[in-house]
């Protein structure tokens, strides 16, 4: 998950890719509440898991397709990925989520939140949630991207998980794992109350996976296979 090309195409392949995912993701949220609940809470979930696999396969030739400014700082963290990069990177994405918050508050002006994560617990449960679902998240993209050989299988695996996680855990926290795609929304609507919450527990969540992940690296028994 590095950049293989120049900055302005890996800058643009992030901006759009988050674009996608905020704009298909929170677009599944807002039509689900337009529509009297016709996307569904699973359906939301794929929603995210899919195009998240969709986007990997697109652009992650070209930026990697992080699309999370959590996933960023842990690959950083992690020796994966260039810390010169990191400003533009987390410019991209930021820019991406708060576009797609734009047009769909063009398309639903009258709709309030347009996706907003918030908890439906306490501020605590859900910062330990969002805490716990990005150190999963983050450790299966280490594990993951160990392997080059597993780059057909990345997009299925994050996708996967990232469903999952939304589908046991969104009613409760929003399962949003992303600074970024938390940030769009809640700037658009003006819900900032909560957005602390997002913008730190997938941070320090992405980067507790690190640690983690070199115990696995570093064992005798680590195959090297991919998860």
């Amino acid at each position: 998950m590095t950049a293989q090309h120049n900055s302005a195409s890996t800058a643009l392949a992030e901006c759009c890719s988050t674009f996608i995912l905020v704009f298909a993701g929170t677009g599944a949220i807002v039509i689900n509440t337009v529509s009297d609940g016709a996307v569904t809470h699973p359906g939301i979930a794929l929603t995210f898991g899919l195009v998240v696999l969709a986007m990997i396969h697109t652009f992650g030739p070209i930026s990697g397709a992080h699309m999370n400014p959590a996933v960023t700082l842990g690959l950083v963290a992690a020796g994966r990925f260039p810390a010169r990069l990191i400003a533009i990177y987390l410019l991209s994405q930021f820019t991406g989520a708060l576009l797609a918050s734009i047009v769909l508050r063009l398309l639903f002006p009258n709709h309030l939140t347009l996706g907003t994560t918030v908890p439906s617990g306490s501020s605590l449960q859900s910062f330990m949630l969002e805490l716990l679902l990005s150190w999963i998240l983050m450790l299966v993209v280490l594990r993951v991207s160990e392997n080059p050989s597993s780059g057909a299988q990345a997009g299925l695996v994050v996708g996967s998980v990232i469903a999952l996680e939304a589908m046991f855990a969104g009613p409760v926290c929003g399962a949003s794992m992303n600074p970024a795609r938390s940030l769009g929304p809640a700037l658009i609507s003006l819900k900032l109350q909560h957005i602390w919450i997002y913008l730190t527990a997938p941070v320090l969540g992405a980067l507790l996976a690190v640690p983690v992940n070199r115990i696995f690296h570093h064992s005798p028994t680590d195959s090297g296979a991919s998860a």
